[in-house]
């Protein structure tokens, strides 16, 4: 029988592992804030370095607490930060920043500022909901480190070009990356430019309602691989969503190429299988057209029947007038370019009736991170029994305000509905 130990004794009682103790035996210095910067609480690692108390710090704006040197003209510390944490606020991702000198007032002596240099990370926590709940700043002082180089060279004007040097350097990287970050936005708004010239609102398609959305992701650079289509034809409509691998110029390209490939081909085919194998052999003569994942239906009105295929895509939903979901998942196989030669795409077929509700969509509406996709089928299936009685243009708003996290996502997402 193996004895319990105290540990083992702190770790099962109440919920669990004491994380508040945990977070203040980290041997970093570490605090939380709030999306709008204000402190929420600070290891003991963060007081004894940064010369505060918490009283000093807890519920008050960060740059109230550590504010620039207003001694120093070319103080950049305290926008840098700032644009830092606003960053991870806004996109929910990681920030590692460069080297900082960021003086702060000595506690006893108002008005007597102390260089200081300082390496930030600044982590977002996340809610269940995907939302970023806190921003977690962690912070190692380099400040001795300046000083000891500047003192082994006794004084000397090659010492202090050697101390100034590490400095530098990380002030260079800082400037690089926000011109890369400047070129990464100019580029996302061409390519969202772009975009919405290829994606067109449908036309009319009779007496059936239908809405289209397009939401980029929060990301620079990852948007434009989605797209959608509607054909509309003598007794039946062709719907379809894509996704191209990769982001930017280059895949908004490659999607304007598949989209009216594919757009063409369900205009001559029997259905979507055939219309998908045309598609395929195109996609061999794109460059980045590869691992496309793409879902084409066919609605015949007359019949009420749904004849569908998938390349590699999430199943489009089908919710029927009582609330029931179900997805059309029969008839999957491998993207484009990943299937073998020589053998037929599958496709299949189910009944609908009046009033129903069909929708298509991309990856980028149910995946999360860290998290199965069944989760994210179901949370859609969901919200879509709920909303169900709206008409599509009020619809694909509610689905959107459901399914998207507030903070936004890390891939572009495509929406169709149509009424059926």
């Amino acid at each position: 029988m193996r004895v319990r130990t105290r540990a083992d004794r702190w770790i099962v009682n109440g919920s669990g592992i004491d994380y508040e103790a945990v977070f203040q035996a980290l041997p970093g210095a570490v605090a939380l804030l709030t999306p709008d910067l204000v402190y929420v609480d600070a290891n003991d690692a963060f007081l004894v370095m940064s010369g505060r108390t918490r009283e000093q710090m807890i519920g008050r704006y960060f740059f109230d607490v550590f504010p620039d040197n207003p001694g120093d003209p070319d103080a950049t510390g305290m926008r840098n930060l700032r644009a830092s944490l606003e960053r991870v606020a806004t996109t929910g991702e990681r920030d590692t920043m460069a080297l900082q000198r960021y003086d702060v007032e000595h506690q006893s002596r108002p008005g007597v500022w102390e260089e200081r240099y300082w390496s930030p990370v600044n982590v977002p926590v996340l809610a269940p909901d995907g939302s970023v709940a806190l921003l977690l700043h962690r912070v190692e002082e380099v400040t001795e480190l300046i000083r000891a180089r500047v003192g082994a060279g006794s004084g000397s004007d090659r010492a202090q070009e050697l101390a100034s040097d590490l400095y530098t350097r990380g002030r260079e990287l800082q400037e690089v990356n926000a011109r890369l970050r400047q070129a990464h936005a100019r580029e996302r708004e061409v390519a969202l430019h772009l975009q919405e010239a290829m994606l067109p609102a449908p036309r009319p398609l009779g007496h059936h309602e239908a809405a289209v959305r397009y939401r980029p992701a929060t990301a620079s650079l990852n948007v434009c691989g989605d797209w959608y289509d509607l054909v509309d034809m003598p007794g039946r409509t062709a719907v379809a969503v894509g996704d191209v691998v990769g982001h930017g110029l280059g895949a908004a390209g490659v999607m304007g190429q598949l989209r009216s490939a594919l757009s063409a081909a369900s205009r001559v085919v029997g259905g979507p299988a055939q219309a998908l194998e045309v598609l395929g052999l195109y996609a061999r003569a794109i460059e980045g057209a590869e691992s496309t994942t793409v879902v084409s239906v066919f609605i015949d009105w007359s019949d009420r029947v749904l004849t569908y295929s998938s390349a590699g895509h999430p199943p489009p939903a089908l919710c029927r007038p009582d609330g029931t979901v179900s997805f059309l998942d029969q008839a999957t196989d491998p993207p484009l370019g990943a299937r073998p030669e020589h053998t037929r795409r599958p496709q299949a077929q189910t009944a609908f009736v009046e009033g129903s509700v069909l929708v298509l969509y991309t990856d980028g509406l149910i995946e999360r991170r860290r998290e199965d996709i069944d989760i994210g089928l179901q949370r859609l299936a969901d919200a879509l029994a709920r909303h169900r009685a709206a008409d599509p243009e009020a619809l694909a708003d509610a689905l959107l305000t459901d399914l998207i996290p507030p903070v936004g996502v890390t891939d572009d997402a495509a929406l169709v509905i149509l009424r059926l």
